[in-house]
């Protein structure tokens, strides 16, 4: 049978059969080995005991470290504790280890350690930031730290993914340093510390009550030195230019641990002072409000003493309402169903604790809050 035509062309189509024959060209691919870091080598710090320092160990060496190291005492301890302290070549892990003047003593401080909390890309309202410190304008519905109930989404989850590696250790942990706080469902300024130097300084002026923190708060009633019940209250008093000053004792509830309350001959004292910077009607009113001493809760369980709870406040605020016939129905149920304190950290002034600068920032009021206060500022206008 003749051929056909298919069969007596050659075949020109590429062989996709594998190729068996062993590749002998050169291999130029990088090398994909795993990358090894550097070591990170701890520095040291040699500490000379003076000739009038305390004779124990951990007392000592609180003394004689610069100031400028940022080693609290009870890093100190922890160092000592891990051997991180020797004298010629000996660990020392005695804390009250007696000392002599002219010995010398070697710290080894170890890099700062990642935490264990979760960094989380949240978005901040950051005021200013250097090195140093961050100044945060804090949303509502924030927790500050981690705890129990509320394990992420706090602002130290935040500030670990924004801040990342400009922190360089509070204690030897790499983590934000928080020296005060605010409430949950409190807006306004926090100033947190990103080194140990930073940490140390603020501690030390929220310590002496030298820093500056005002807020904004609208309360039931409007505080009056006229007003006989508030002069027989214990506790309170008027100063000049008709300030009000509360001044007593706080403790945690006796059977509501969540709460503070106010005491006597117990607790830790605290001391609040606020002025009336708008009066609505009457029935509330806009106060500016100073701590001369910093505890949980302290302006809403002071105002609440005073028979001025805060609007919002479902904790210590009580029961009152404001009326509709004195502000509409739109107002009052603004005012009646507002969904948090009303209380606002409007300002926050303290000395740089690196460069010694003074430095005061503000916080404008949150929509909600500034929405209440228009409201409230409208009463109802009734016809004559």
């Amino acid at each position: 049978m003749p051929a056909t035509l298919a069969e007596t062309l050659p075949d020109t189509r590429p062989d996709t059969r594998p190729d068996t024959r062993p590749d002998t060209r050169p291999d130029t691919r990088p090398e994909t080995r795993p990358e090894t870091r550097p070591e990170t080598r701890p520095e040291t710090l040699a500490v000379t005991i003076g000739d009038a320092a305390p004779l124990r160990l951990d007392k000592a060496l609180a003394a004689g470290v610069p100031e400028a190291a940022a080693l609290s005492r009870s890093r100190l301890m922890r160092m000592i504790a891990d051997g991180a302290i020797s004298r010629d070549g000996a660990a020392m892990t005695d804390p009250k280890a007696k000392v002599t003047a002219g010995e010398v003593y070697v710290l080894r401080l170890d890099p700062a350690v990642d935490v264990a909390t979760l960094a989380e890309a949240i978005a901040l309202s950051v005021v200013w930031e250097d090195g140093d410190l961050i100044v945060i304008d804090k949303p509502a519905g924030m927790v500050v730290h981690p705890a129990p109930g509320s394990p992420s989404g706090t602002l130290v989850n935040a500030l670990l993914a924004h801040c990342g590696d400009t922190l360089s250790g509070i204690g030897g942990e790499r983590r934000p340093g928080i020296v005060h706080r605010i409430d949950k469902d409190t807006t306004g300024l926090l100033v947190v510390a990103k080194s140990d130097r930073a940490h140390h300084g603020l501690a030390a002026q929220f310590e002496d009550h030298s820093v500056t923190r005002r807020y904004l708060a609208v309360v039931h009633g409007v505080p009056s030195a006229a007003d006989p019940r508030l002069r027989g209250t214990r506790g309170v008093s008027f100063e000049a230019a008709g300030i009000l000053k509360v001044a007593t004792h706080l403790a945690r509830h006796k059977t509501d641990r969540q709460r503070q309350a106010v005491v006597w001959g117990q607790g830790r004292h605290a001391v609040t002072r606020a002025r009336v910077a708008e009066d609505f009607s009457g029935a509330a009113s806009l106060l500016e409000c100073w701590l001369e001493t910093g505890r949980t809760h302290q302006i809403r369980v002071h105002m609440a003493y005073a028979g001025h709870g805060l609007l919002g406040d479902g904790v210590y605020g009580g029961k009152r309402k404001l009326s509709p016939r004195l502000f509409g129905d739109a107002a009052a149920d603004l005012a009646n169903g507002f969904a948090r304190q009303a209380l606002h950290a409007a300002s926050l002034g303290f000395v740089h604790p690196v460069t010694g600068e003074a430095l005061e920032f503000t916080a404008p009021l949150p929509a909600d809050m500034a929405g209440l206060i228009d409201g409230l500022r409208r009463p109802l206008q009734v016809p004559d």
